[in-house]
C-alpha cells in the first residue's frame, strides 16, 4: 500500500510524526494539497483541519489514495497533540488506560497451519492463517491444515482465517462449511469490500463471524458496514482509513451497534496507543516486519506488547527518501 512518513512541524519547533498511505499518489497529496491548506494553521484544532483537508479533496478522494494520505497527516497533528499535554496519545485519550499503558494481547499473522503443526504457536494465543484460494486449488487445501492445526494446538489458542478478498459468495460458503468445527473467531475478507450484497447473504447464512474493513475508508463508509451488520468485526487501518480522529469516530459507532473493533496492524504504535486505552476487549494484529523504518516500535514479548510512556506516539521517522521503493517521506508544515 506504499507507506509514506510524514512530518508537521510548528514554528515553535515541536515535530509530530505519522504514517500514511499510497506511495508516491500519497505524497504528492501532501506536498500541495494539504501541505497549502495547513501552512499558517493552528496544529492543536486536529478535528476541525481534518475536516477541512477532507472537504479539499473529496472531489477526488472519498476513498483511497487521497484518505491515506489524510491519514499520515492526521497522526502527525495527534503525535503534536500529545507532545503538547506532555503524555503519550493513550493518556490523552483517557480510558482504561494505566500509566504507563498495559501491554495488550496480540494475534499473529503470516504463520502457516503448516508450520504452527510443526512447531507449535511461539508464545501466541491467537493465530491467523491466510484462506485465500490459489489458483487450481480446492476447498481442502485450505481447509485441512486449519484443521490439522487446531487439532494440533488444542482449544485454547484462538484461531482466525484471512481469505483477502478473492473469494465469491459460493465459495465462500463451501469453505465456512468445510471450516465447521475449527471454532474460529472470524473469517476475514472473504469477499471484495464493494460487495455489500454478498456480505449481506454471508451475514445471513455463516455461523462463522465474518471480519472486514481494512480496505475501507472514513468513518460514514463503517457507518454502513455496522447499520447492516455485515460485519461482526470491523478491522480499520489507521494508517489508510482516515488517521486516529476517524479510528475514534469508529469506535464510538461500534460500541453504539454492539459491533467489535479489531484494527488492522494493531500492534504497530499509530493504533496500538487506541486499543490500549479505549478498546473494552483488546487485541493487537502483529506488525509487518518491512515496516522497520519506524524508530521506537514496541516489540511483542510473550504474545503482548505495549506502547510506551514517552509523549504523543513516542517514535520517531527518518529524515530521508527512498527512491524506487515503496516507502516515502513526505513533509508539510502548520504553524500554532
Amino acid at each position: 500500500m506504499g507507506q509514506i512518513a510524514v512530518s508537521v512541524e510548528t514554528e515553535d519547533g515541536l515535530t509530530g510524526y505519522g504514517v500514511g498511505g499510497g506511495g508516491t499518489a500519497g505524497i504528492h497529496v501532501v506536498e500541495t494539497e494539504l501541505r497549502r491548506l495547513l501552512l499558517g494553521c493552528d496544529a492543536a484544532r486536529v478535528e476541525d483541519l481534518w475536516d477541512e483537508m477532507y472537504r479539499a479533496t473529496r472531489p477526488y478522494g472519498r476513498k483511497g489514495i487521497a484518505v491515506m494520505a489524510i491519514s499520515g497527516v492526521d497522526l502527525a497533528l495527534w503525535d503534536l497533540r500529545g507532545k503538547r499535554e506532555g503524555k503519550p496519545i493513550a493518556g490523552v485519550l483517557g480510558g482504561n488506560c494505566g500509566s504507563p499503558p498495559e501491554a495488550v494481547p496480540c494475534y499473529r499473522t503470516g504463520f502457516s497451519a503448516e508450520e504452527v503443526i510443526r512447531s507449535g504457536a511461539k508464545g501466541f494465543r491467537a493465530l491467523k492463517f491466510h484462506a485465500g484460494l490459489k489458483p487450481n486449488h480446492d476447498i481442502a487445501d485450505v481447509a485441512v491444515p486449519i484443521r490439522r492445526a487446531r487439532e494440533a494446538l488444542g482449544p485454547d489458542v484462538r484461531l482466525m482465517a484471512d481469505a483477502a478478498m478473492n473469494l465469491d459468495v459460493e465459495t465462500a460458503l463451501r469453505l465456512i462449511d468445510a471450516l465447521h468445527g475449527c471454532n474460529l473467531d472470524w473469517l476475514e475478507e472473504p469477499l471484495p469490500p464493494e460487495d455489500l450484497e454478498g456480505y449481506r447473504k454471508l451475514r445471513d447464512r455463516s455461523p462463522i463471524p465474518i471480519a472486514g474493513g481494512e480496505h475501507e475508508y472514513t468513518a460514514d463508509a463503517f457507518r454502513v458496514l455496522m447499520r447492516d451488520r455485515l460485519h461482526a468485526i470491523v478491522q480499520p487501518d489507521v494508517t489508510w482509513c482516515g488517521g486516529l480522529t476517524e479510528l475514534l469516530k469508529i469506535y464510538s459507532m461500534a460500541e453504539e451497534n454492539g459491533v467489535r473493533v479489531c484494527p488492522h496492524r494493531g500492534s504497530e504504535i499509530w493504533a496500538l496507543h487506541a486499543i490500549a486505552s479505549i478498546d473494552p476487549d483488546p487485541l493487537a494484529e502483529s506488525r509487518r516486519p518491512w515496516i522497520d523504518w519506524v524508530n521506537g516500535q514496541p516489540e511483542i514479548a510473550d504474545g503482548r506488547v505495549a506502547p510506551g510512556s514517552e509523549p504523543g506516539f513516542g517514535v520517531t521517522l527518518p529524515s530521508r527518501r527512498y527512491p524506487g521503493s515503496k516507502q516515502g517521506e513526505a513533509g508539510t508544515g502548520a504553524s500554532t
